[in-house]
């Protein structure tokens, strides 16, 4: 089966879902690319060689980052200063692919090796205590960590979506339960 255009934007695209470029994430990206609606020069985790790529994919001319949506640099990852976590828990919900695991009241930790660096759990935290680390051994962001981050990413997605069709479905039910409950009141 072909790839339509957008799948093959998204799948140049690195998949960190930080949202840099403007959009909620690489796909909404990708569309806006394929709709004409954005420009090639919006994703900082892409970098040149990413430009290059849609450059070349689009047949738009290459152009630098724009720096109204971050600059080029290498890969880092989020770490939390255990020392400093309160167990508040407001990282887990911007982490787009999970890499952040914990309990309320408890420390949290980042899974370095799952982090895509997108840097969305670090304005949330009360405290501070998440930073920025340059990975210890540099490895590429390859097209394999991007896979592994876009499934990672549509779990958490396939996840939240569940998660709130249980809670809509527990709610419709008490809500049934307390109908039942007024009308045998009224009788």
């Amino acid at each position: 089966m072909a790839e339509t255009l957008v799948e093959q934007i998204d799948a140049l695209l690195p998949q960190t879902q930080c949202t840099k470029c403007g959009y909620q994430g690489c796909l909404p990206y990708a569309q806006a690319l394929a709709e004409n609606q954005a420009e090639i020069n919006q994703c900082p985790p892409g970098g040149a060689d990413g430009i290059k790529k849609l450059a070349g994919l689009l047949g738009r001319e290459e152009k630098p980052l724009n720096p109204q949506y971050g600059v080029e640099q290498p890969r880092k990852v989020a770490y939390i200063v255990e020392a400093d976590c309160i167990g508040c828990t407001k990282c887990l919900p911007p982490c787009p692919v999970d890499a952040i695991v914990g309990a309320n009241k408890f420390m949290h930790t980042v899974i370095s090796a799952e982090c895509t660096g997108c840097e969305l759990c670090v304005s949330p935290c009360p405290v501070d205590c998440i930073v920025m680390q340059d990975i210890d051994v540099l490895t590429p962001w390859n097209q394999q960590s991007a896979a592994l981050a876009k499934q990672r990413y549509l779990n958490k997605q396939q996840r939240m979506e569940k998660q709130a069709e249980e809670k809509a479905e527990r709610l419709r039910k008490q809500k049934q339960k307390l109908a039942k409950l007024k009308i045998g009141k009224t009788n």
